[in-house]
Formats: C-alpha cells, sequence, structure tokens
C-alpha cells in the first residue's frame, strides 16, 4: 500500500457481483494490495468501493483489472448516467434472480415431496436426480462459478459454502444412487440427499431475492433525493424568446422561467416575478418560503402558485443539491467504527467455518459408529449450509444507509457513519449564540450620537460597509442612503471591531474592550444608553476617535422561536448546554436567561471556543459544537461531534461532520435521537447475527445428538440461512418507521 505525499485522488465506484460481506473483504483486501493504492474501503450495504490513489502509479482501469481477477467488477462511467446504469443493472439482476428462484422452487418441490413421503416409490431415485440436477447445475451454477474464482486466488466466501454444501450433498447421492451395493454391504441403507441440494439452493436464492428488494428499500432516500431535479428547463434567451433545453445544457448566468408546480432546476437568484416555494425536502421544514427579487433559490425544491424568473448561479455538481445527494451517498458508504471489527470478522469467517464443517466430519466418522460417514457428511453439509456471513456483514452498513436517509429526509446532513455512531454519546453542547440561537439577522434599534451631533456619520458608514461583521451589516442597512467617504487604511480587529483613518484622524467602532484598550473616553450620557440597552439583551456597540465615544448603537438579534424548545429538549435527554459569544456579559446573560441556558461565556474570541471545547473534553464530556460562521471553524474542528447550521458560511458547513440545512435547533436532539435509534438497531443486527451463527453451526454440526439423537436437516439450515439475512435487512429498515421527533426523558 502507497503511503507517500503525492498527490491521490478519490473515488466511489460501485462493485459489482459481490454476493456476502466476505466477497467484500476480498475486492477490498485485492484493491488495498495495488501499487499506488493509498487507502481503499468495500462497503457491502452500499455495493461500493471508496479509493484513493495516486493518479501517477495506478488509475481506475488497473484497479478493475484486479477486481475482476478475482470474479466481481467495477462500475466505470461518467457520473451523471452511473447512477441510472447501476440501476439498470439491479433491475436486470432482480430479474434474473426472480426467475431462477421461481424455476428453483418448482423444481425443488417435487425432489423434496418424494423425499419425504415416496421413498420407495420406483424410480424414485431417478426422478429426484432429473429434478434436483438443472438446480444444481443450471440454476446454482454461479455459486460454482464464483467459488472456483475464489478458490483461484486462494479466497474463500458465501459461495463457496453454498457449492461445497450442495455439491458434496449432491454427488454422494449420485454415488449412493449408482452404488448402493456400496452400503447395503456393509449393513446399511444408501440414503440419497437430492432434496438437500435442490432445496439449499432454492431457499439461497430466495433469500438473496428477499435480501436485494430490502436493501433496495434502504436507500430510497437518496432516490428522492435524486428525484427531485428536472430533466428539462425553459430558459430566456436575449432576445426574450423562450426555449425548452436539456439540464446539462444549462449554464450560469442563464435566466430560467419557472411556472407554478414546476421544480427549480439549479441553484439562482430570483431575477423578477414572486412566488412561494416548497423548500421541505431540502430543510424538512414543512412551510412554503416566499421568494421575491433578490432571494436565493435552490435545485430540487418546489414552485408553488405564482411564477417567476431567475439567473442561474450554480449549475450540475455545484448545487446544493447535488452537494446534498454527495455528502449523502459519501455518508451511507462509510463505515462506522464498529465496523471495522465485523470486517475482520467477515474476513476469516468462511475459512473458519470450512474448518469446522472438516472437523465435524472428522470426529462423526471418528465417535459415530456404523453411520459416521453418513452423519458425518450431513453434519458436515448443514454447518456450510447454515453459517451465514452476510448477515453479519449487513448488520451495520444497511442500519447506516437508512439511519443517513432518514437525517437526509428530515433536514439533518449526516457527513460519515462515525459521526452518527458517535452522537448518541454527545453529553455537552456548545452552542454559538449569533445565527445559531438567534436569528443571525441583527437590526439596528437604537442610536445616540454625542451632544447629538452626528456629523461622524458617514465615517461609521463607510467603516461598516468595508468590515464583513454581520453587525456591521446591521449598522450599513439603518444608515442606508448615507454617503460614503475617503477612508485609508482601514484595519479589521479580530474579535473587537475596526479601525481606519480619515483626515489624519483614526476611527474605531466595535465592542467596549476596543475603545478601552486605545484609552478613549467614554461620556456618562453615552454609558447610561449602553447599559440600559444591555440589560435588554442588545448588544451595543461603539463608534469614537482617538480621544472619546462618539456615538452608542444598540444592535438587537432576536432569538428564534423554535431555540427555546429545541434547548428545553436537549436539557431534558440529560445533555449540558454551553453557549459561547463574542458579545457583551449583558446580553449574553439576557438571552442565556430567556432561552434557559445555565452555562454560558460572554466576549470569547473564536480561538478560545476551541480551547473551552478541549477544557470540556479533558473533563470526559463528549462535545458537539454548533455554530454557523467562519470564526466557529476551529471550534468545530476540535469538537467530537460538529453540526454547522446550513444558512451560515460555506467553511463552518465543509468543516462540520453534520449540517442542519434549516438552522432550526430543534434538529439537534432530532439527530442525536436518530444517533440513539441507529446504533441500538447495529447492536440488535450483530446481536442477532453473532447469536445466530453461534447456535446454528454447534446444533448443525450434532451437539444435541448425543443428548436427544436431533441432527439439524440441511434444508431446514437452508430456510434458516436466507431467513437470517432478510431478517437483519428487515430491523433495519424498522428504523424508518421510527419517530425522532418526540422528546425524551432521561
Amino acid at each position: 500500500m502507497a503511503t507517500n505525499n503525492t498527490k491521490t485522488i478519490k473515488q466511489t465506484l460501485p462493485v459489482l457481483g459481490m454476493s456476502c460481506a466476505s466477497c467484500a473483504s476480498s475486492a477490498q483486501t485485492i484493491v488495498q494490495h495495488e501499487p499506488g493504492v493509498v487507502n481503499a474501503s468495500v462497503n457491502f450495504g452500499t455495493g461500493n468501493l471508496t479509493v484513493e490513489y495516486q493518479p501517477d502509479i495506478t488509475d481506475i482501469l488497473k484497479l478493475q483489472k484486479a477486481v475482476q481477477g478475482v470474479g466481481y467488477d467495477l462500475l466505470i462511467e461518467d457520473e451523471s448516467t452511473q447512477q441510472e446504469t447501476l440501476e439498470n443493472i439491479h433491475a436486470e439482476k432482480f430479474r434474473e434472480l426472480k426467475k431462477k428462484t421461481i424455476w428453483a422452487i418448482i423444481l425443488a418441490l417435487p425432489v423434496v415431496v418424494i423425499g419425504m413421503f415416496f421413498m420407495d416409490m420406483p424410480y424414485a431415485n431417478l426422478i429426484m436426480w432429473l429434478f434436483a440436477t438443472p438446480v444444481v447445475f443450471w440454476l446454482g451454477k454461479d455459486f460454482y462459478v464464483n467459488a472456483w474464482n475464489q478458490a483461484k486466488h486462494r479466497s474463500a466466501n458465501m459461495d463457496t459454502l453454498v457449492a461445497l454444501s450442495t455439491g458434496i450433498a449432491y454427488l454422494f447421492s449420485v454415488f449412493n444412487m449408482l452404488f448402493p451395493d456400496f452400503w447395503l454391504q456393509r449393513g446399511l441403507h444408501a440414503h440419497v440427499y437430492f432434496e438437500a441440494a435442490a432445496v439449499i439452493i432454492a431457499f439461497i436464492l430466495l433469500g438473496r431475492l428477499l435480501e436485494e428488494k430490502a436493501k433496495g428499500n434502504t436507500s430510497t432516500a437518496l432516490k428522492k433525493l435524486m428525484g427531485l431535479q428536472p430533466k428539462t428547463v425553459v430558459i430566456i434567451r436575449s432576445d426574450g424568446t423562450e426555449e425548452q433545453v436539456a439540464i446539462d445544457n444549462v449554464n450560469v448566468n442563464d435566466i430560467i422561467l419557472v411556472k407554478p408546480g414546476e421544480k427549480i432546476a439549479v441553484d439562482g437568484i430570483v431575477t423578477s416575478g414572486n412566488s412561494y416555494v416548497d423548500e421541505s425536502m431540502l430543510s424538512g421544514e414543512p412551510v412554503p418560503v416566499l421568494k421575491e427579487k433578490d432571494e436565493k433559490v435552490f435545485a430540487g425544491t418546489i414552485n408553488q402558485k405564482g411564477s417567476f424568473r431567475f439567473k442561474a448561479v450554480k449549475v450540475g455538481k455545484e448545487t446544493m443539491l447535488a452537494q446534498i445527494i454527495k455528502m449523502v451517498q459519501d455518508a451511507q458508504g462509510s463505515k462506522a467504527p464498529v465496523q471495522k471489527l465485523v470486517d475482520k470478522i467477515a474476513g476469516i469467517f468462511v475459512p473458519v467455518v470450512i474448518g469446522i464443517a472438516i472437523l465435524t466430519f472428522i470426529i462423526w466418522v471418528i465417535l459415530g459408529g456404523d453411520n459416521g460417514i453418513v452423519h458425518g457428511l450431513l453434519a458436515a453439509v448443514t454447518v456450510l449450509v447454515i453459517a451465514c456471513p452476510c448477515a453479519l456483514g449487513l448488520a451495520t452498513p444497511t442500519a447506516i444507509m437508512v439511519g443517513v436517509g432518514k437525517g437526509a429526509e428530515n433536514g439533518i446532513l449526516i457527513k460519515d457513519a462515525e459521526s452518527l455512531e458517535l452522537a448518541k454519546k454527545v453529553n455537552a453542547v456548545v452552542l454559538d449564540k449569533t445565527g445559531t440561537i438567534t436569528e443571525g439577522r441583527p437590526q439596528v434599534t437604537d442610536i445616540r450620537w454625542l451632544n447629538d451631533d452626528d456629523s461622524g456619520k458617514d465615517i461609521l458608514y463607510s467603516i461598516e460597509k468595508q468590515s464583513e461583521h454581520p453587525l456591521a451589516e446591521a449598522v450599513v442597512r439603518h444608515l442606508k442612503g448615507t454617503a460614503a467617504t475617503t477612508l485609508t487604511s482601514f484595519d479589521s480587529i479580530t474579535g473587537k471591531g475596526a479601525k481606519a483613518d480619515h483626515n489624519d484622524e483614526t476611527y474605531f467602532t466595535g465592542n467596549r474592550k476596543l475603545l478601552t484598550e486605545n484609552n478613549i473616553s467614554i461620556a456618562n450620557e453615552l454609558l447610561q444608553y449602553a447599559d440600559e440597552w444591555g440589560n435588554q439583551a442588545k448588544t451595543v456597540i461603539w463608534f469614537a476617535d482617538s480621544r472619546q465615544a462618539l456615538s452608542v448603537i444598540a444592535i438587537s438579534d432576536k432569538v428564534k422561536e423554535t431555540s427555546i424548545e429545541a434547548i428545553r429538549q436537549m436539557q431534558e435527554m440529560g445533555i449540558e448546554l454551553y453557549m459561547l459569544t463574542g458579545d457583551n456579559e449583558a446580553t449574553a446573560k439576557a438571552i442565556a436567561q430567556q432561552t434557559g441556558i445555565h452555562h454560558y461565556k460572554a466576549e470569547v474570541l473564536p480561538q478560545h471556543k476551541a480551547e473551552f471545547i478541549k477544557e470540556l473534553q479533558q473533563q470526559g464530556k463528549i462535545v458537539a459544537m454548533v455554530g454557523d460562521g467562519i470564526n466557529d471553524s476551529t471550534a468545530l474542528a476540535t469538537s467530537d461531534v460538529s453540526i454547522a447550521m446550513g444558512k451560515g458560511s460555506d467553511i463552518a458547513i465543509d468543516v462540520a461532520k453534520m449540517t442542519i440545512i434549516s438552522s432550526d435547533l430543534t434538529k439537534i436532539p432530532q439527530a442525536i435521537r436518530l444517533s440513539r435509534q441507529t446504533v441500538a438497531t447495529i447492536k440488535q443486527n450483530l446481536f442477532w447475527a453473532f447469536i445466530y451463527n453461534m447456535i446454528g453451526i454447534p446444533i448443525a454440526a450434532g451437539i444435541l445428538y448425543p443428548i436427544n439423537g436431533f441432527l439439524l436437516n440441511p434444508m431446514i439450515a437452508g430456510a434458516a440461512m436466507a431467513l437470517s439475512s432478510v431478517s437483519v435487512v428487515t430491523n433495519s429498515l424498522r428504523l424508518k418507521w421510527k419517530n425522532i421527533n418526540i422528546s425524551i426523558k432521561k
């Protein structure tokens, strides 16, 4: 495996032809050992290979050749058509599997009836052989082909177990049918087991059919997202004419017409007209949002009754919908930490089972008396049939797929399986104030000038216009219409404000700390206003020259309606909440009282947020950080589970492991409940998968025979094996119907 620091490419490609968890392990191992591959992971649940490789050493075609060598294949196609091709392949595979399953059942049924009830009828063995042979060699051909491909590479998978068990049962039966005297001379009856061989193949085909159908259901959320983008759009040409074009031909800056009831095709900004747009598929919020001139619209959302035109800003892979689909795909394909152990077990599972089957046969031959060889063969066949690595392999990825999909449907984007697994352990949540607890749309409510002299208004307006802080925007909006003036040496001071020069005088705008550090005096009349506004939970900012404060401004940012309910829910779940803000003590205290938060810190600089999270982690807490700004990105990266508000900065969203699209805080307790439900489902799946194998294999080997004479029939073992995989996938699908909205008291 390559590890040097040259540039690498990361790609996700569907793996074709896998039938079990051991197949995934086999495909992963072969890719990992290819020169130039830095990292490779095959997820059996999603059927995808995620590979990171050095393009100067290897390429996808070389990797495909390596995978083909062990009997699988990679689907290499353009991303735009890949999903459609994959769906066609799966649909064809499902049809073929359905046809084989029906035929296998039809042909196996008479074999079972004769084998169970009419063993003594004339030509019974011959009739059973005639019906069983096409089941084994025509309908079950793939098991033998795949097993042979594995054997050539000194590997083994589920197909190996099926091929060995049915092959042994079939050949043993043919021998007994052709040479019954071999046993009769030894005083034994020459039994045939054609029904076991035929029924095992029928049951395993049926199991795979049900599994394929159920696995298709686990990714319905992704299919829904993919179905949100229309295939064609109406573009308004420069001469005013309308033209319908394919979605792939839409370019940035094209003007697109959206009629009532139509889906919006790409991200853009409204240029004319207005309408309400249903954004529930992105945000999980059912209330349509009014879109007017200069408002943003997103691909996949549905226009209601009005019509409007908008300019395309992001197209193709750049749209928010495309990025959400990519994020959901990556998360569904990622592996939870618990999966690493399961992968190791699946990798050695089949060789261990073959070893147990051989040991079973030897013990029976030694201790089984007259019927030792027959019973030993049957017990070995039953062990091979009942063992099921698929249940183990499907336990984690199917639950993760459903969990991530359900999150996406509720406006909670989860980037990887690890954060979904870890979120259930969160016992401390750190909240940024502005844009997270509050609306993030601050407005100037009051402004007072020293001696009522507002002659410096143009300088204040010009400084704030150059600043990128949300509070500066509020001042600019309030002073709209003021003429800007020329500034020199503008300087933004992180966490405090900004300063600039005008006509040989330095002016400051920012918090009180900025004024104190620069020895600027503040008149009592302005201080009184500042104290009064601070007690009303308003943010106070100052405007001053190098000697004295010239003005004090009150800015208010409303607490979101959902924040108080979200905070109550998290406290009920036993989670400690901490609010960090760069705002002053009085504002922070007022917001904390209003929302019911017991722990808060005011005037916190961005770098101190990360330090505070480290302090909590040192106390043994699992910390989730919730933020929306560039200044939160370090704290987000430091936390155990990072959650970004979807209407925040792109950097915060890039860093975070989860994104709440609607910026509604009640989605956080929902995400934690979803994590708890998903992890509980994984544990249930793994428990049943392990228990099934731990109980099934010894019973198949004949452990009960000395106690009560019980030997498990290979046909029953085949049915049990098929059901184990189906039960695991079905249990994962139960996640879909669980409620994540109800508050749970600790």
